[in-house]
């Protein structure tokens, strides 16, 4: 698989690309502020603790920032997985494999699997995206240790800010294996464009309304 510039590196796409980040991100604010702030009702009222998860990611050219969500998981959830990676040998091949769990015992009963399983948990990254620190459409935002696992294709992340949705998020990511997730992730770095973003975000948009979006991240 072959690097080469996306036309979102030429002097005046990214302009665009922000500005519409900028516009979008807006606009989604005020239609889905009703709903977030339900969420946020629902999280205080079923688990103790906060109603928004920070967590370091990193950005374009390696820049760290504190991806938002809404918290899934239970307070407690750090020393849960590291009781659960410690007891359960299956449990702890698949972590280390995949970064993630089919069985996670750190979620909130319904309203967490309801909101990781709708992506629900993600709408406070709109903020990430006003910030400047996420687009609407890029790259997963991944973790310092997740990035050594792209080895040479780290370059290709690390070339434009992670982005809300991507290629990961139509692509069945709940289902697909971490070097699967990085090829996605690679191909759109290597073919980004203001019209692949259109088309993300449409089959995004489209996936989400019939109930058909990918999960868990």
């Amino acid at each position: 698989m072959s690097f080469h510039t996306s036309d979102l590196n030429s002097e005046l796409a990214p302009v665009g690309k922000r500005a519409f980040d900028i516009v979008s991100a807006i606009m989604m604010i005020i239609v889905f502020a009703p709903l977030m702030l339900f969420i946020a009702a629902a999280i205080s009222l079923t688990s103790q603790g906060g109603v928004f998860f920070r967590h370091q990611r990193i950005g374009r050219d390696g820049v760290p920032f504190m991806c938002l969500k809404f918290r899934s998981m239970r307070p407690d959830a750090e020393q849960v997985l590291n009781s659960m990676l410690e007891t359960n040998p299956a449990m702890r091949e698949e972590w280390e494999r995949d970064q993630k769990l089919s069985d996670d015992p750190r979620i909130i009963p319904f309203v967490g699997h309801l909101m990781r399983k709708s992506s629900l948990d993600e709408l406070p990254q709109l903020f990430n995206v006003l910030a400047g620190e996420m687009s609407m459409v890029g790259p997963r935002p991944v973790t310092r240790e997740e990035l050594e696992r792209y080895g040479p294709y780290k370059i290709h992340y690390l070339s434009l800010r992670p982005g809300l949705t991507g290629a990961w998020q139509i692509g069945g990511r709940s289902d697909s294996s971490y070097d699967e997730r990085i090829r996605m992730d690679t191909w759109y770095c290597q073919n980004a464009s203001l019209a692949t973003d259109a088309t993300i975000l449409f089959r995004t948009a489209k996936y989400f309304m019939s109930g058909r979006l990918s999960g868990g991240r």
